[in-house]
C-alpha cells in the first residue's frame, strides 16, 4: 500500500524527531543511517521540504530539520507528500454512495478508513515505539528497526 518512498520518508521523519539538537542533518547522513542511496534520500527530503514537513538549510553545515513538532506531523502528511493526495476509486466522482453501486460504497468506506488511520497517527506516536516488543525482537522484520540499529536512543528535546 505504501511506496518505498513513503516508508523512507516516515523513517527519516522519525529519525529527525529523535534528535536532541536542532542542527540540520544532511540527506547523505540520513541515507547512511537508513540504508538508502544518497541520491534517493535527496529526492525524498526534497518532497518533504516541498510539503513543508522539513526545512532545508543551505551551506557547509546545511541539511534538513523538522519544520514543526513531531506531534503535528501525521502519517497522512508524509504519505501524501510522497505519493500525492489519496483519492478514492469511485464509479462516478462526487456521487453519493447511496446512489451508486455497492462497489462505490465499499471504496468510499475504504478511503475514509485509510485517511482516518493515517491522519490519526503522528510521527511522535511512531517514534515512541520503533521496535517490536522484547519477546518478538529478532523474530520479526520491522521497518523501523534501522532507526534503532547500532545507536543509543537520544534523549528527546521539547519542540514548539
Amino acid at each position: 500500500m505504501l511506496t518505498k518512498t513513503s516508508e523512507i520518508a516516515v523513517q527519516a521523519l522519525v529519525l529527525l524527531s529523535r534528535r536532541t539538537d536542532d542542527a540540520p542533518v544532511s540527506p547523505r547522513e540520513l541515507a547512511a543511517r537508513l540504508g538508502a542511496s544518497p541520491t534517493y534520500m535527496a529526492k525524498v527530503t526534497g518532497l518533504l521540504v516541498k510539503a513543508n514537513l522539513l526545512q532545508a538549510h543551505r551551506g557547509v553545515h546545511g541539511g534538513v530539520s523538522l519544520s514543526r513538532s513531531p506531534k503535528q506531523i501525521t502519517l497522512l502528511d508524509a504519505v501524501e507528500a510522497c505519493q500525492g493526495r489519496i483519492l478514492g476509486d469511485y464509479c462516478q466522482e462526487g456521487a453519493s454512495a447511496r446512489v451508486v453501486c455497492a462497489f462505490h460504497a465499499a471504496m468510499l468506506e475504504l478511503h475514509e478508513a485509510i485517511i482516518g488511520t493515517l491522519g490519526k497517527w503522528t510521527i511522535e506516536d511512531i517514534e515512541k515505539k520503533t521496535l517490536p516488543s522484547p519477546p518478538l525482537r529478532g523474530l520479526v522484520r520491522c521497518k523501523m528497526s534501522c532507526i534503532d540499529a547500532g545507536a543509543p536512543s537520544p534523549q528527546k528535546k521539547g519542540r514548539p
